[in-house]
């Protein structure tokens, strides 16, 4: 071979070198995504967030070393609808499920097959709750419907078996070993880890109902409020701790059925926990023999004592996913974002569940990580929602949101540099209806962040509260005098806001 050609290979061999040393240098700087939701969780139990009722280190960690959103709103406050929403960037009319009985269509644009066809590895771990199989992603286990908290199902697509140990922990587990054993570390990578809890029944692990064992919780201020303020939605929602059964505090007789279905989804060591510390509760219930307000009261710190120990073990697992990333030296280049698919009532006005569009289950937290980007112990009072994810986490990764999607990047809020034009107010429509469970009746609305508008549109009734003033949002302002110019304000922002995003008319 002649100088002249050996020269020649040597200069394409060198360009090939060059491009695929500068492929993996563009790939290594392309950030993995971590991406942790619970169910149900409440901002109000989260120490980052003041929680006065628990103790969160894990997630404490993540917003000192990120930044914690104070005010990132749900599209519609129902699980199904919200994870349809974060899946695809738009509402729920947009993207077809606006209660938890409609089947999510599996076709439809969402950013994990976005980040797929761009290079990403995706995979999602956990609660599901979509009705069809998950689609754009490499991995997935997932939970059938709202899945068992002891020895639960998780279809895969070899099939549905049951996994022995608590869901929490198990759902953790997986993702760990995804990370270590299953990731194809030539690719940056999408994880969705999405927990159960702490989702209603509030089934605790066994050491964590002996942690929570004799505390005593903190009551709301709004625990016993009567609704005299408030117009006939409030009063008709079945939404009362009051209204909780035996199911949900576990005042039950050994031969109640739920407690046998549960037992017999645990092991001999987890019955012997739950017998030792649940059943006494009866015993204890009857010889005190509350009535009207005191029962609520007792309601109440049942209640309290199994949510939070469900939080408690998503917390554990949290430090576990963080303690894996450092691990493998992932951290500098993962964002991990925490958040909830919506946010709760723990006691406030009287209430548990979500629905309503007051701010308990209105606002969801929202709390990212991602070093050398964002500023570390950063408080942000943008109105960001839960519609912002996707479009989000693609311009993160460098990737092309679609026009349909209705969200806003929140990419430059991370960066510390808010827009000039950002949202001054955002949109709400819950649309299950007063004919199901929890008879909270559909409603619309909108805040700018100061006053709140709902329209309870089935009985054309209004309410309106001044968040500055009142942000327990006790008094119904609408249509008092004092009010008019806020009113009008906020009545010609909803209107804008539907036409914007073409909602139907109701």
């Amino acid at each position: 071979m002649s100088f002249i050609k050996q020269s020649a290979l040597r200069i394409v061999f060198a360009s090939i070198a060059s491009i695929a040393v500068a492929s993996l240098a563009h790939a290594a700087d392309r950030p993995n995504i971590l991406f942790i939701m619970t169910d149900d969780h409440a901002y109000q139990a989260i120490g980052a967030y003041g929680s006065n009722r628990n103790e969160t280190p894990n997630i404490d960690r993540m917003a000192a070393e990120g930044i914690r959103f104070d005010r990132c709103y749900v599209t519609n406050s129902i699980c199904s609808p919200s994870r349809a929403t974060i899946l695809t960037g738009r509402y729920s009319h947009k993207n077809g499920v606006p209660d938890n009985r409609t089947d999510f269509d599996g076709s439809q644009t969402t950013f994990p097959k976005l980040f797929r066809s761009g290079g990403y590895q995706t995979a999602v771990i956990g609660k599901w709750h979509l009705h069809t199989e998950p689609t754009g992603f490499d991995h997935w286990e997932v939970l059938p419907g709202q899945g068992k908290y002891y020895t639960p199902d998780f279809i895969t697509p070899a099939g549905q078996a049951p996994v022995p140990g608590y869901v929490t922990d198990i759902i953790t587990d997986k993702a760990v070993h995804w990370l270590k054993s299953q990731r194809d570390n030539s690719k940056p990578f999408l994880l969705m880890v999405q927990h159960k809890a702490p989702h209603r029944p509030w089934d605790p692990a066994p050491e964590k109902l002996k942690k929570m064992a004799g505390r005593n919780f903190p009551e709301p201020p709004t625990l016993l409020e009567d609704y005299s303020r408030r117009g006939k939605a409030a009063q008709f929602a079945e939404l009362r701790i009051s209204q909780m059964n035996d199911r949900d505090v576990k005042l039950w007789e050994p031969d109640n059925h739920h407690r046998v279905w549960l037992f017999n989804h645990m092991v001999e060591e987890q019955k012997k926990a739950w017998e030792t510390l649940v059943d006494p509760r009866r015993a204890a219930f009857i010889a005190a023999n509350p009535a009207g307000d005191d029962r609520t009261r007792w309601y109440y710190q049942l209640y309290m004592k199994d949510y939070l120990a469900c939080v408690d073990s998503v917390d554990d697992g949290i430090g576990q996913l963080l303690s894996t990333l450092d691990e493998l030296k992932l951290a500098d280049n993962t964002i991990v974002i925490y958040t909830s698919d919506q946010g709760f009532y723990l006691g406030e006005h009287g209430w548990f569940d979500k629905r309503m569009m007051y701010e308990e289950s209105f606002r969801t937290p929202l709390v990212i990580r991602w070093p050398g980007v964002v500023v570390p112990g950063r408080v942000e009072r943008a109105m960001v929602g839960n519609v912002d994810f996707a479009q989000t986490f693609l311009a993160a990764a460098g990737l092309k949101a679609p026009p349909e999607m209705q969200g806003m990047s929140i990419l430059p809020i991370l960066k510390g540099e808010t827009p000039e034009n950002w949202r001054s107010s955002f949109y709400y429509h819950y649309y299950e209806g007063e004919e199901k469970e929890h008879k909270v009746y559909r409603h619309e609305g909108v805040t700018n962040g100061r006053a709140k508008l709902i329209h309870f549109y089935p009985i054309d009734e209004w309410e309106m509260f001044d968040l500055e003033k009142d942000p327990q949002e006790m008094n119904n302002v609408y249509g008092l005098t004092e009010y008019a110019a806020v009113q009008r304000e906020l009545e010609a922002e909803l209107a804008r806001l539907k036409k914007e995003l073409e909602v139907p008319e109701q």
